[in-house]
């Protein structure tokens, strides 16, 4: 374990949903669009449209259709009946504007800490986002060396294509089997790893603050290289791939910490 660790030379974030309590912060936004509604009835159609945007999004991710930033309001115009402007105001009201004053409050503790470290460490920082990070990044007080969205010029892609972790690999001058990405869905975060060929660890959003005890055993998944915890749930609590198996106490950013620094020493 420990070559590998010491092999990492940058580490790539995503960003919803593993910088941050992505579920969390959904609720909270519902509370306040339910308000909303209360006071204005016709906003009902607003709903409609996050929820069309949302499912059209990844019902055409596998799309290469090229300029995603405008075809994905097509799209939710598309299943919504109303024009790309209204989604575009709407998805940028709800979606993008109104969550960023809530991020810090639902930032997963030890984020700081690890990106504190890695700094230390001179170990370089990027993020590879659906969505672009921006905003968010400055909200959660975060800072990075580099930058990617799936809906850039330069990357045009959805993940799981992987052609957003090539970009942020080449932006990072980092070889991609010497990046570690680091995300929350195997679906999209860790295929789209797999298809790059790039060392990945996934955290399981449920129990990423559970007792590092509920994490005793590992089941291999495809090959002897990937290995996967958290039996009970058939849903893989960390995958890694290079030949190393993750240690059961990998349960969020503070054990991650620990994790590189026994394995460098």
């Amino acid at each position: 374990m420990g070559p590998f660790v010491s092999a990492i030379r940058a580490v790539i974030f995503d960003m919803d949903g593993t910088l941050y309590d992505q579920r969390k912060l959904r609720r909270k936004i519902s509370w306040e669009m339910l308000k909303f509604l209360l006071a204005n009835p016709t906003g009902l159609i607003a709903l409609k449209i996050l929820r069309d945007f949302r499912k059209a999004r990844e019902k055409n991710a596998s799309l290469i259709d090229g300029n995603i930033e405008e075809r994905q309001f097509e799209w939710g115009a598309r299943a919504s009946k109303v024009s790309v402007e209204k989604v575009r105001k709407v998805v940028q009201n709800w979606m993008f504007t109104r969550p960023l004053c809530h991020l810090d409050a639902y930032c997963y503790p030890g984020v700081r800490e690890l990106f504190s470290y890695l700094k230390e460490k001179s170990i370089p920082v990027g993020i590879f986002s659906d969505y672009p990070a921006q905003d968010k990044l400055q909200a959660l007080n975060l800072e990075v060396n580099v930058m990617v969205s799936a809906t850039d010029v330069e990357v045009d892609r959805l993940k799981p294509d992987p052609k957003g972790l090539f970009v942020a690999a080449s932006k990072l001058n980092t070889p991609v089997k010497e990046c570690l990405f680091i995300g929350d869905r195997d679906d999209k975060d860790g295929e789209c790893a797999r298809r790059a060929g790039m060392p990945y660890l996934i955290l399981n959003r449920k129990r990423r603050n559970w007792s590092p005890n509920s994490f005793k055993t590992f089941t291999p998944l495809e090959s002897s290289a990937i290995y996967a915890g958290d039996k009970i749930n058939m849903k893989p609590q960390f995958l890694i791939e290079g030949g190393v198996k993750a240690p059961f106490f990998l349960t969020g950013f503070t054990e991650i910490i620990e994790w590189f620094e026994k394995s460098r020493k």
